[in-house]
């Protein structure tokens, strides 16, 4: 987490900077690739090229080329760090960390069940697609009748995962959810050698990021 957040700040910080920027985005290449699953998440970026795109177009016009590029670069710093995070922590470890660091339980556990359903929603929204064009539904059209053509995936996707919601509230009445506020673990999180090692790395690359930006404005 520190890492993917320094990251991130790092590429905020030096925005508008075209030869900095460079440094937090090939990091955060670096550490996708450090995952394994390099190839499968190039294929998650087909969303974000449509956005880069017009992020580009906009401020190559407005600002400049060496701004707009280093927003660009902002976008796949935020992607990969992002992407790198979310590979390698599992929501359980992710509420563990956010309860140590005296978040309240109820907000831990909404962030944690919304992140465990995006898949969920993600696979049940592709096979409503499937279903409807199956039944002849067209959805490669203009965009104005695509438009339209979505209420028929959109609706019982709503209506599925409001469905689902409330099986999720019933089981956690069933079980008596926030009636003791003193709560057991069945895992403890603990820092170890590489957590110490990634901290040190993103202190450093915060320190290294503020240094550069200051002496780019001398």
């Amino acid at each position: 987490m520190a890492l993917t957040t320094s990251l991130i700040l790092s590429a905020v910080i030096l925005r508008g900077r075209l030869e900095l920027s460079l440094i937090p985005a090939a990091a955060s290449l670096a550490l996708v690739a450090s995952t394994g699953q390099f190839k499968q998440w190039l294929k998650t970026l087909r969303g974000l090229a449509f956005l880069a795109i017009l992020v580009l177009i906009v401020n190559w016009w407005t600002v400049g080329p060496s701004f707009a590029l280093s927003l660009v670069l902002l976008l796949l710093t935020l992607a990969a760090s992002s992407s790198a995070f979310f590979m390698t922590t599992s929501p359980d470890d992710l509420s563990l960390a956010l309860i140590k660091l005296k978040l309240p339980y109820e907000l831990v556990l909404e962030l944690s069940m919304a992140i465990r359903f995006a898949p969920t929603l993600a696979r049940e929204a592709q096979l409503i697609v499937d279903a409807q064009r199956a039944r002849g539904l067209d959805l490669e059209s203009k965009l104005l009748k695509k438009v339209k053509n979505l209420v028929p995936i959109l609706v019982p996707l709503v209506v599925s995962t409001v469905r689902r919601s409330h099986r999720v509230a019933e089981a956690m009445e069933s079980r008596c959810f926030g009636a003791s506020r003193s709560r057991t673990w069945l895992f403890d999180l603990r820092l170890r050698r590489a957590d110490y090692a990634s901290l040190a790395a993103s202190v450093g690359l915060l320190a290294s990021t503020v240094t550069a930006a200051l002496l780019s404005l001398v």
